[in-house]
This record gives structure tokens, sequence and C-alpha cells, in this order.
């Protein structure tokens, strides 16, 4: 296997035996078969047409990293809305805890102004008072 067909498999694992209906086990195989078609293709160009400064596991790590780092802002800002923007009254502090995974005070914390105005631009409305 290539370093684009490794990483490719390392994206898209197979589910563990038992993890799936039997009943869709072939075409969860298929699928994800095909994802990881697709990815090595996706690596193989970007290699070719950045070939001295494309490093593809380097790249890979880097793309997972963007991806968590939206992935994190994407969760500020749901936290933000359900504690400032919900009525009558804010998510609970526990609930918003067990839902993203944090502390009480770690969901306490999470969002700053930015995250509110970035919720008040997409809702169009101003947050609770």
């Amino acid at each position: 296997m290539s370093v684009y067909e490794d990483i490719a498999a390392i994206l898209h694992p197979m589910p563990e035996p038992g993890a799936v209906d039997p009943e869709f086990h072939s075409d969860v195989h298929h699928d994800v078969d095909a994802a990881r078609k697709k990815t090595t293709l996706h690596l193989e160009a970007a290699s070719d047409a950045d070939a001295e400064n494309n490093e593809p596991l380097l790249s890979a790590i880097a793309a997972a990293r963007w991806r968590r780092d939206l992935a994190e802002a994407e969760i500020r800002r749901l936290v933000a809305y359900g504690r400032e923007f919900t009525r009558p009254r804010p998510y609970r502090l526990a609930d918003l805890a067990d839902a993203s995974g944090m502390s009480i005070s770690g969901v306490r914390t999470t969002y700053d102004h930015a995250d509110v105005a970035d919720v008040q631009h997409a809702l169009g409305r101003q947050p609770r008072e």
C-alpha cells in the first residue's frame, strides 16, 4: 500500500465486526472502500499539484486539525446560543456539559463575546437580557 492508501485507511476505518447490522454490512463496506479510494485520489492529486511542498501525512494531520478547530468553534457557538439566546431561560450548564463533553466550568467559560456576536449575526436578534 502507498502512504496515500495508508492515510485513507486511517481516515476511513472499516467498522469492527458486529458493529454494523449484517443486512447493511456490504453497503457499509462499499461506502468505506469508496471513501478510501476518493481520499487516496485526492491526496495523490494534491501531492502532484505541489510536489515540492506536499507531505501527505502532515497535510492530513493539518486538515484534521482544521476540522477539529471548526467543530470546536461550532460547539462554542451552540453553547453560546443555549446560554444566551434561548427563551424563556438558558439551558442548564449540566445539560450543556453532558452534550459537549465538557465540565460545567468548561461550558461556563467556553464561549466569549465574539461567539455571542457570531450567533447574534446568524440569528439577526439580540441575546436574552
